[in-house]
């Protein structure tokens, strides 16, 4: 049951706007964890049900400044991973346990991020070859899972994007694009899965603001950040973002 209450829309406004700036500017790497902030002041399930039509408004808002700027055979492959992925996660929602992906997830994130900043200059020169393109597929069957069953899909795309040695742009145009996708694909398994209710379409109504001013907030920030800082926001956010799956996989 969701009550749309003060305590609800407290937790609810900055949270949203957080996923907004998130996929709006930084590669949608902690994006996810909106939904996890929901859950602490609804069930789960409803709380990804409030939290899908949002990032798809987010995603329209935010496929306008970045039209065309993405990595067309990166994102292709992360979207030909992504619907089986998809199927997979609504095949197993009910019977899955999602805490053991999330421990996963979060390790293979936290462990990238590490090789990628800490290896001396002439291991990471060798380190700088981009990953082959069935890792691409991949990774976007792992997203396209995770981001059914808990809007988790960044961390693997991010570890496959971040590998291709792109431009801050074409590395956000891209995650943009993917999940704009991949969203699409999740409406309909999530209406037959009961996640959508009128108290969350409610919800959405009245949150719709806090989505679209977080996807303003970060392409703007996406434009004013240097290249440097925001790959290395990046990989902070790829940090915190293992952490938190591994933290909610364990508890």
């Amino acid at each position: 049951m969701l009550t749309l209450d003060w305590m609800f829309f407290a937790v609810a406004g900055p949270a949203v706007i957080f996923a907004g700036i998130s996929k709006g500017g930084f590669g949608s790497g902690a994006a996810f964890a909106a939904a996890s902030i929901l859950a602490l002041v609804v069930e789960p399930g409803l709380a990804l049900g409030v939290m899908l039509p949002l990032l798809m408004l987010i995603d329209v808002a935010s496929l306008r400044p970045y039209w065309r700027k993405w990595d067309g055979q990166a994102a292709l492959l992360l979207i030909l991973g992504g619907m089986p992925g998809v199927a997979l996660g609504a095949a197993l929602y009910r019977i899955a346990e999602p805490d053991v992906l999330r421990v996963l997830i979060g390790a293979i994130s936290i462990a990238f991020v590490l090789w990628q900043v800490g290896l001396a200059p002439k291991l990471m020169a060798r380190s700088a070859r981009r990953l082959p393109l069935w890792a691409g597929g991949v990774a976007g069957l792992v997203a396209g899972f995770t981001s059914f069953v808990s809007h988790a899909g960044g961390p693997p795309a991010a570890v496959y994007l971040l590998s291709m040695k792109l431009t801050k742009t074409q590395y956000q145009a891209t995650t943009v694009l993917v999940f704009w996708v991949i969203n699409i694909a999740k409406f309909i398994p999530y209406a037959f899965l009961g996640m959508f209710t009128l108290e969350t379409g409610m919800a959405n109504l009245v949150l719709a603001p806090f989505a679209l001013l977080g996807a303003w907030l970060g392409v703007r920030a996406h434009r004013l950040v240097p290249e440097r800082l925001f790959f290395g926001l990046t990989y902070a956010l790829l940090s915190l973002t293992g952490i938190k799956l591994i933290w909610d996989g364990l508890t």
